[in-house]
């Protein structure tokens, strides 16, 4: 697969086009301070059997895009708590999607935003409500919280034990370090090891990048403040999915994010933690493809049912 790149203004975002061409268009987000090689390859090959072009990006600030200018924005928890963005705005991060999809030219999306990409990706169906074709947001926190109204969502132990995380910079280290994070993202009792992660350490390591390695671009991403609307704005059909396993975020941020989209669908899905193993891959793309069918057959917004 080639890297692209769309530009958003001076900045360049990096996108993949990942099987599927001539389907129908998917664009997959990834989280925080994560390159879009940490979607696994077998759930892209599961949501491409379904009938999916699927394209993925990285954010700014991660992967292969643009790396904004370094300020002093302090830890990631930190930033997030400022009034003032350290370096962009979150519509900065939502049109960067948009971006990637006039680059590829498509007029519209079905939208899956995994964490922070989930949270991106109710925003871009806010402030882009003719670009998205359906929206599901796994794992996220609701779009329009700010502040410290955001702590009530997070599992701070597992901050704690984010922040913690020291690993050499050395193909060795790489490789401990995706793998403390996919336990760290496991749910109880998930068993996960340096295979789970070894193919996201071995494309980032061939395009000369690694995740959570840059605590400055985390802050600059989780620091960047939203001006737009309310979950309430989102017209698109809107499924939202939440391990109940989840150690990271509670499985409240979901219930949440579902009463506030009109006609929003909720599924738990027990078992799961935040981090997209092996065994939930089908209930995923499952899930995609069912929004996906009931959004392109709808005769208008009012007449689609939960």
């Amino acid at each position: 697969m080639t890297t692209r790149f769309a530009h958003n203004g001076e900045t360049r975002i990096a996108f993949e086009e990942l099987g599927g061409s001539g389907g129908v268009p998917l664009l997959l987000l990834m989280g925080l301070g994560t390159s879009r090689f940490w979607f696994p390859d077998g759930l892209v090959a599961a949501l491409v059997s379904r009938g999916f072009h699927v394209v993925a990006y990285d954010q700014r600030d991660a992967g292969e895009s643009s790396r904004l200018p370094d300020r002093r924005v302090g830890p990631p928890l930190a930033a997030l708590l400022r009034r003032e963005a350290p370096a962009y705005s979150a519509e900065d991060l939502t049109d960067d999607g948009v971006a990637v999809l006039d680059a590829l030219g498509w007029d519209d999306a079905h939208l899956f935003g995994h964490s922070m990409g989930g949270l991106i990706a109710q925003r871009l169906a806010i402030r882009h409500p003719r670009r998205v074709r359906s929206l599901t947001t796994s794992s996220a926190v609701p779009s329009d919280t700010k502040g410290l109204s955001v702590l009530r969502y997070l599992r701070l132990k597992s901050v704690v034990r984010f922040a913690a995380l020291h690993y050499p910079e050395t193909p060795e280290g790489n490789l401990a370090l995706a793998t403390r994070v996919a336990r760290l993202l496991a749910a109880p009792g998930q068993r996960l090891d340096e295979d789970d992660v070894r193919e996201f350490v071995d494309k980032e390591a061939a395009h000369g990048v690694t995740s959570f390695r840059d605590a400055k671009a985390q802050s600059r991403q989780v620091g960047a403040k939203w001006h737009g609307g309310a979950l309430a704005g989102i017209t698109a059909p809107t499924l939202v999915l939440h391990g109940e396993g989840d150690p990271f975020l509670r499985v409240r941020a979901a219930y949440d994010i579902a009463a506030a989209v009109p006609g929003a669908r909720l599924r738990t899905m027990p078992g799961v933690g935040h981090f997209l193993a092996r065994a939930s891959w089908p209930a995923y793309a499952d899930e995609i493809r069912a929004l996906a069918d009931r959004a392109d057959t709808r005769p208008s917004v009012a007449g689609w049912a939960t």
